[in-house]
């Protein structure tokens, strides 16, 4: 019973990438895989807005072809940035902000010695050089 019903699933899963021929395109770029789509599929169904930049476009006059550009372009980079946050391993992310995060000190507690080098010079006394040097 229950293989019937996972292969009548798979079925109309096929039935729903046929009539969304640019999902094919797609999972051959490797920007979803198979597994994602069928997921997405079976969560949030077929009349879900995130399938509309993947449908069949019919022919239509230029003017409403560039409006209906820009939706599907925003919907395009919001799933690859859903995409991208997906494939990201916290653990890696952590560590290079914690990389980033001592490099920023470190280049904070040079700028201020330098800074408090800076400022400390004038109250050595005029006349004084820097550097002592000793002649022979």
């Amino acid at each position: 019973m229950a293989n019937q019903q996972s292969r009548q699933s798979i079925d109309d899963f096929k039935q729903f990438v046929k009539k969304h021929p640019k999902l094919i395109q797609n999972v051959r770029k490797e920007q979803k895989s198979w597994q994602e789509v069928y997921e997405n599929w079976v969560l949030l169904g077929e009349e879900d807005p995130i399938w509309t930049p993947f449908k069949e476009q019919t022919v239509q006059p230029a003017s409403q072809a560039e409006t209906k550009e820009e939706p599907a372009e925003k919907n395009d980079f919001v799933s690859k940035m859903v995409t991208a946050v997906k494939k990201m391993d916290m653990n890696q992310m952590n560590e290079q902000i914690n990389k980033m995060s001592q490099s920023i000190s470190s280049l904070q507690s040079l700028l201020s010695q330098f800074s408090g080098g800076s400022s400390k010079q004038p109250q050595q006394g005029s006349g004084q050089h820097p550097f002592s040097f000793r002649k022979d």
